[in-house]
Order: structure tokens, then C-alpha cells, then sequence
């Protein structure tokens, strides 16, 4: 006898153990950049309440608005709406897909913004860290003697 003879397979395999399905607390929350050209003609007030509606709106919809950069005033490299200038914010949010939608639907409709762009931003790229400055050029090799590339 070999031993396959002596330890025939079953007919049927034995039942798997059930899996366990472990949930996990999902986010959905995501980080977003929002950058809107404003028309530079408007008043002041026009310019602030446009911007608290759209921080108003992420609030809302259950989102934390980062930080409001306005760029200022900025020229364009083309004609936009018969326009060479326009007004640039730069907005930050965490919220939901849903709300990003919504702010987008509305950036669309408002008649002072000329254009907008909602970026999802990586992961990791949460909290943007600046870069680093780049070293001076002379500060390269410590004596002052002349480094592999350069010529005398």
C-alpha cells in the first residue's frame, strides 16, 4: 500500500471558517486647493462676501476651510472674457467630494469669478510644506576654490 491508498481524499472539502470582515473608520474627508480668478473691477465688499459664501459652503457641508491667500492682482497671458487681468485667491479646504462639488457648482454660477479650479490634493501633501530655500551658488566647495564645473 502507498501511502495515497491508505489517506484517500474526501468527497467533499471541509466548509472554510467564515472571514471576518474588519471595518475601518474611512475619511472621506480630502484636502483640496481651490484657486479663483476674481474680475479686479469689483468693490472690496463684493470680493469678501464672494469669498465667505465659499468658506460658508464648505462649513456647511461639513468641510474645515484652510487658509484664504489672495495673490492680488495679476496679468493674464491671453484675453479672458475680454479681460487681460484678473483678481487671484488661493483657497485651501478639507472636506468631502460632495461639498467640493457644490463649491464648484456655485463658483461656476458667480458672475465676479471669471475663473476656478478645485485641485484633490495627494495624501501627503495635507499640510503643504514650503521648499526648502536653495543654497547661494558661492557657498558651493567652503574655501572659495573652484568646484568640478567651473572654469578659471
Amino acid at each position: 500500500m502507498t501511502q495515497f491508498e491508505s489517506n484517500p481524499a474526501p468527497d467533499r472539502p471541509e466548509p472554510r471558517a467564515p472571514r471576518r470582515r474588519v471595518q475601518r473608520e474611512v475619511s472621506a474627508l480630502r484636502a483640496y486647493e481651490v484657486m479663483v480668478i476674481l474680475d479686479p473691477g469689483l468693490e472690496e465688499d463684493v470680493i469678501r462676501a464672494t469669498l465667505d459664501r465659499a468658506t460658508a459652503l464648505v462649513t456647511a457641508h461639513g468641510g474645515t476651510p484652510g487658509t484664504v491667500d489672495r495673490w492680488g492682482k495679476r496679468r493674464f497671458a491671453y484675453e479672458l472674457n475680454h479681460r487681460w487681468e484678473g483678481l487671484y485667491v488661493l483657497m485651501e479646504a478639507t472636506a468631502e467630494p460632495a461639498a467640493m462639488a457644490e463649491l464648484d457648482r456655485m463658483l461656476s454660477l458667480a458672475d465676479e469669478v471669471i475663473r476656478h479650479k478645485v485641485i484633490r490634493l495627494p495624501p501627503t501633501a495635507g499640510s503643504r510644506a514650503r521648499p526648502a530655500p536653495v543654497a547661494a551658488a558661492g557657498s558651493v566647495g567652503g574655501r572659495g576654490g573652484s568646484s568640478e564645473g567651473e572654469t578659471r
